[in-house]
């Protein structure tokens, strides 16, 4: 008994680790329960922990908010880091309708508090804690802690409203999507929209017909319109080639173009007519399109290349080869040569086998190299967004400033170095599965400290007073923004399924209900909506909470 008192009860480093291990395994296997096909996943984990903590268990203070913060920062930095890549581009074609359904979701979601506060004559900090709870975001339970301190005020109340209201904020993100899903949500909506992508990478064959490019070379065709493109290959004679920039058109030359959606229109007035055969069709052969050129794809695995532009390296002029596109992180880009490489990217390059052979040996395509993922980058980018989340920004006529905090510093960091780090010849690549443990193990912490820390009082606290018509409440102000804009997303705004739960996680701060969407969506739309959404909304979550207690107490 002895042995079982120091190994479950007797706050000692082994115990902590032996505490949470537990609570995970435990989360974990619940997870694999489905009722309907629908299952919770990882959030078993929060539960869990509140379990073990009604019960009885805890572990040593400092530890468990060491390892609660060290969880989230991890979470939040490897996810910025997967979507770095592809954050920007993705900001330009729909960040800022995405934001506009966050911040409305977020509107709604602080009227309510606000009219349910003077409505039912509720102390404005217990409703802080029920909209933090409602919107699982600690780091703005956090700053309204640490205002009502300033102030004088004690923050129990705040900080025991959201932990009863934090499960049901938890479950009901995840119920509204489950709703939207079955009864909102229509086919058009289920097919994801990377080939509506105006900016997605599209090939074409076209047929030189206009006068004006008759005997002018490829880069002085080029020079006639903004557009950019790649031409893969050219036939003339019945003859395929590989062209190059000195090449000179003929009237009736047939030329095969990468470029992209919204520029094909240009292309076609360039060019003079565009046939109608489908060369996006993932099932072309294009190896048999000419004995004597294939089309391969080349990995970029030597650190050497890293960071440097795509035209630098003239690879064309070299080996006769050309390039046509570039995947990286799940975004097909055009291979322009301004385009910045980055380790793991995935080139489709067309030409003769042995001059392919040549170019693989100069990109490195030795994906074994990449298995391991570079730790440095990993714990120099949580440094940098712990310190960019430390920042205080000053707000006019607030007595305290604001930060990013544990979960918004982090998640910037990560998009900032996932998308510029390359640049600076920062190794940034991490294979999707080492990034999906990290995130999986972060969550996993997170979730069961959490769970753990709220635990010890819940069950009693819901059970007295105000518990129970906190619960309601909180369930209230989590579920009607979801259901309201998730409508207004998939019906007027005619946004893609994963798209728009990725939008209502991020605004909503809930990263738990994301994980379910991911699992059951395949692609990375949702965790790119997500991180496009996260950043604006946590800093507003932390402002408003803020915001809230100095104007109102």
């Amino acid at each position: 008994m002895n042995w079982i008192e120091t190994i479950l009860f007797r706050h000692t480093p082994m115990q902590a680790v032996i505490i949470i291990a537990l609570i995970i395994a435990v989360g974990l296997g619940l997870s694999k329960i489905r009722i309907k096909g629908v299952s919770l996943g990882i959030t078993w984990v929060f539960f869990a922990g509140i379990f073990a903590g009604h019960i009885g268990l805890s572990i040593d203070e400092n530890m468990l908010l060491f390892a609660q913060n060290f969880g989230l920062v991890l979470f939040v930095y490897e996810l910025g880091l997967q979507v770095g890549p592809g954050f920007f581009s993705s900001f330009r074609q729909g960040g800022v309708k995405l934001n506009m359904y966050g911040l409305g979701v977020i509107a709604l979601g602080t009227a309510m508090a606000v009219l349910i506060s003077y409505g039912f004559n509720m102390p404005i900090a217990d409703m802080v804690g029920v909209l933090c709870g409602a919107t699982t975001n600690t780091p703005a339970l956090a700053a309204a802690q640490q205002t009502l301190a300033q102030m004088g005020l004690t923050a129990s109340g705040t900080a025991l409203s959201c932990a009863v209201t934090y499960p049901l904020g938890v479950v009901g993100v995840i119920l509204g999507i489950i709703f939207l899903r079955r009864w909102i949500a229509r086919p058009a909506n289920l097919k994801t929209h990377d080939q509506e992508d105006t900016n997605k990478t599209h090939i074409d064959a076209f047929r030189v017909m206009n006068p004006a490019l008759f005997g002018k070379t490829v880069k002085e065709a080029a020079a006639l319109v903004g557009a950019h493109f790649v031409i893969s290959r050219h036939w003339r004679d019945g003859k395929v080639t590989i062209p190059t920039s000195d090449l000179t058109l003929r009237e009736g030359d047939r030329v095969l173009v990468a470029t992209t959606e919204k520029d094909v229109p240009v292309v076609t007035m360039l060019f003079g007519e565009h046939e109608n055969e489908d060369w996006n069709n993932e099932e072309i052969d294009w190896n048999a399109i000419d004995s004597q050129l294939v089309s391969r794809h080349i990995m970029v695995t030597r650190p050497e290349i890293n960071g440097k532009k795509l035209g630098s390296l003239r690879l064309r002029n070299s080996y006769g080869i050309n390039i046509s596109r570039v995947s990286r992180s799940g975004v097909t880009l055009l291979a322009t040569p301004k385009l910045v490489l980055q380790l793991g990217d995935r080139l489709t390059v067309v030409g003769e086998e042995k001059s392919i052979d040549n170019v693989a040996k100069v990109l490195g395509n030795q994906s074994a190299t990449l298995k391991d993922p570079n730790m440095a980058v990993i714990f120099i980018g949580m440094l940098v967004g712990l310190l960019l989340g430390s920042i205080p920004i000053l707000m006019p006529g607030m007595s305290a400033p604001i930060r990013l905090g544990l979960a918004g510093g982090p998640i910037v960091a990560g998009i900032l170095i996932g998308r510029f780090g390359p640049q600076f010849h920062m190794v940034t690549y991490t294979t999707r599965s080492a990034n999906l443990m990290l995130r999986g193990i972060g969550l996993s912490l997170y979730l069961s400290c959490l769970g753990l820390e709220a635990g010890g009082g819940f069950f009693d606290t819901l059970m007295a007073g105000d518990g129970l018509i906190w619960v309601g409440l909180g369930f209230i102000i989590t579920v009607l923004p979801v259901l309201i804009m998730g409508i207004v997303a998939l019906r007027l705004g005619k946004m893609d399924f994963a798209g728009s739960c990725g939008m209502l996680c991020g605004s909503m701060a809930n990263p738990m209900a994301l994980t379910y969407v991911s699992d059951s969506i395949p692609g990375d739309n949702a965790a790119v909506a997500y991180a496009t959404v996260y950043p604006l909304g946590m800093f507003l979550r932390v402002v408003i909470a803020q915001l809230l207690i100095l104007i109102c107490v």
